[in-house]
């Protein structure tokens, strides 16, 4: 079974290269649309808790910035105070995967939210200490969260964030990593919150919660999500070798709005009082910046605005 950590294009939003990459990423050899195909694995699907495992010193503004994002993915039915465009909305993007096996996407709950500030494990951490914390969330969909000052394996290099199935138990348990870049790598992670570290250095866009790490954090863990719902165990949707597969949100890495190209996120809404970017209205009037997801029903990339 192919892995279903999905990290390859993580970085592609912001280094150059491979904004000039992209369009042969989305072409096949015959020049055609690369297909977002369906490799007739499980689907995630269901109502399912998200518990959010906080490792290292998070503020509780980054806290609340995190699982605030998570409550607005399935907000209740009928809930007055809603706006549009939601994260809500987008979320029920994915149901276009889901239309072949007749099941809705998952509707994510917010669960348990576990704090280790004392770096238990250290500071310095390999995939299997990820899949030690995932375990402390004890849900079927674990987040991983890890402080500006944590050290992860590979974070940087190649990803800003994962997703992969448990390492023990029945095998259909899912957890997600994802890093605090500030004090790393804001110029791959948090952009367009930050200048890139490759390319023309444009000014960055203004973050809508006021903290470049915790909402670059939630871009990635938004890719992350979409990818863990229609990709849990390496054998659902996905574009491309399995060893380096593009899912849902990865597939349009870089892309947030309309009129968006190499080095430019897209014509986002701004927030005439901050001057703040984004796309989204989510939970306790929240504002947040969510990657577009690829349709497979017609090859493209599909935003919000």
């Amino acid at each position: 079974m192919a892995s279903s950590s999905t990290t390859a294009l993580s970085l592609c939003s912001v280094l150059l290269v491979c904004f000039l990459l992209l369009p042969a990423l989305f072409l096949g050899s015959n020049g055609q649309p690369l297909a977002m195909t369906y490799h007739r694995g499980v689907l995630l699907t269901g109502q399912i808790p998200v518990n959010l495992v906080f490792y290292g010193k998070f503020t509780a503004s980054q806290r609340a910035v995190l699982s605030d994002f998570v409550d607005s993915l399935s907000p209740l039915p009928g809930q007055k105070d809603r706006l549009e465009p939601s994260v809500g909305t987008w979320w029920n993007t994915l149901r276009v995967y889901y239309a072949a096996s007749k099941t809705p996407p998952p509707r994510l709950a917010l669960g348990r939210q576990i704090v280790d500030e004392s770096y238990s494990l250290g500071k310095s951490l390999r995939d299997a200490d990820l899949a030690a914390l995932a375990a402390r969330g004890g849900a079927a969909l674990s987040v991983v969260l890890t402080a500006a000052d944590v050290a992860v394996e590979r974070f940087c290099m190649s990803r800003c964030g994962s997703h992969r199935p448990s390492a023990s138990g029945s095998g259909r348990i899912v957890y997600i990593w994802v890093g605090d870049s500030s004090a790393q790598c804001p110029g791959q992670c948090a952009w367009p919150f930050h200048q890139p570290m490759y390319g023309p250095q444009t000014p960055p866009l203004v973050a809508p919660n006021g903290d470049v790490g915790a909402d670059g954090m939630v871009i990635n863990l938004a890719s992350m999500l979409a990818g863990a719902a229609t990709n849990p165990f390496g054998d659902g949707f996905y574009q491309g070798p399995s060893e380096a597969p593009l899912e849902a949100a990865t597939a349009c890495s870089g892309v947030y709005a309309k009129g968006a190209y190499p080095g430019y996120p897209g014509d986002l809404l701004v927030d005439p009082a901050t001057g703040a970017s984004f796309n989204a209205y989510g939970a306790r009037g929240r504002k947040f910046l969510v990657p577009a997801l690829f349709d497979p029903s017609t090859s493209t990339c599909s935003t919000l605005v």
